[in-house]
């Protein structure tokens, strides 16, 4: 069977077959990343890579700042993770809007999510179109948001979901404690909560496409020079605003299914599902340039 690249019906995303990841050819991978840049999310159903096989795709975009990380409520012995878990907690937290690791000094290029088990109902995954949202933007709107920026911070948005400080660094320690022995980066960190927070600013322009999209999301917060409750209610309301059709995906998880996806450009989420059933992912995540995607008060 030839490649086959169908676009989504929302603005954003293409489903991908007719392909093996894992032994894409130059011209194949070539056509990947042109429909990635293009079209943000990718969903190539029936995949069923192995950790090897889904490192080795990554790798072809960049340097991997997660390599082999299990996003699972399901513990090595097979028993779930009950609600209280301070795991279960982080994983609720991500069922808000966001972009992989702006709450870094780097934040990401490209995530990738492969499904191991999933749920009879629920734990969809879902992404919303910033490009298409900030063009959505009135022009006034647009020169208003275009000076912006935000820190950004996962212990900040742990907060708003009522976990702790204490409780997000014990979530980060079971998270990493699920790792492959392939995973050698250090992946997120448990301590900087007491560090300055990464400033970004509220709008991305992608450094290949040179589309400028809304970056925003659970992660950020404070925007500077504005009172905390008036930041909060653009930032709220962008994503609101964001966040709705025709610019929201939704994929319903098969064991075996892997998707791609553009953080320079998307917004994602997980949605609930039931906590007696399993849901065990497998992530790898590609860093940014730096020279891109470096904080603006991070740099060296």
């Amino acid at each position: 069977m030839a490649l086959n690249i169908s676009p989504a019906d929302a603005t954003l995303g293409a489903v991908v077959t007719g392909v093996r990841l894992d032994a894409l050819s130059e011209a194949e991978f070539a056509a990947v990343h042109a429909a990635f840049l293009e079209h943000a999310v990718l969903i190539f159903p029936g995949q069923h890579l192995s950790d090897a096989g889904q490192m080795a795709f990554a790798g072809r975009f960049g340097t991997l700042s997660i390599k082999a990380q299990p996003f699972s409520n399901e513990r090595a012995d097979g028993s779930l993770r009950e609600p209280a878990d301070p795991l279960m907690q982080l994983f609720r937290g991500n069922e808000g809007w966001h972009t992989d690791s702006s709450f870094q000094s780097v934040s990401a290029k490209a995530s990738i999510l492969s499904a191991r088990k999933a749920p009879s109902r629920g734990g969809e995954t879902e992404w919303a179109d910033m490009r298409a949202a900030w063009a959505a933007l009135p022009e006034a709107e647009r020169a208003r948001l275009a000076p912006l920026e935000a820190y950004h911070s996962l212990y900040h948005s742990q907060s708003e979901v009522g976990q702790g400080n204490t409780g997000t660094r014990d979530a980060l320690r079971e998270l990493h404690g699920q790792r492959t022995a392939d995973d050698d980066q250090p992946g997120y960190s448990t301590t900087d909560a007491d560090d300055t927070p990464p400033l970004r600013p509220l709008v991305k322009v992608h450094p290949d496409t040179g589309v400028p999209a809304l970056y925003v999301g659970r992660h950020a917060y404070g925007i500077v020079g504005m009172d905390p409750a008036e930041s909060d209610t653009l930032l709220s309301g962008l994503v609101d605003f964001a966040c709705q059709a025709p610019r929201v995906l939704t994929h319903t998880w098969q064991p075996g299914d892997a998707v791609m996806w553009d953080n320079r450009a998307v917004l994602h989420r997980a949605r609930p599902w039931d906590p007696n059933e399993a849901r065990v992912m497998f992530h790898t995540r590609v860093a940014g340039d730096p020279a891109t995607e470096t904080a603006s008060n991070k740099a060296a």
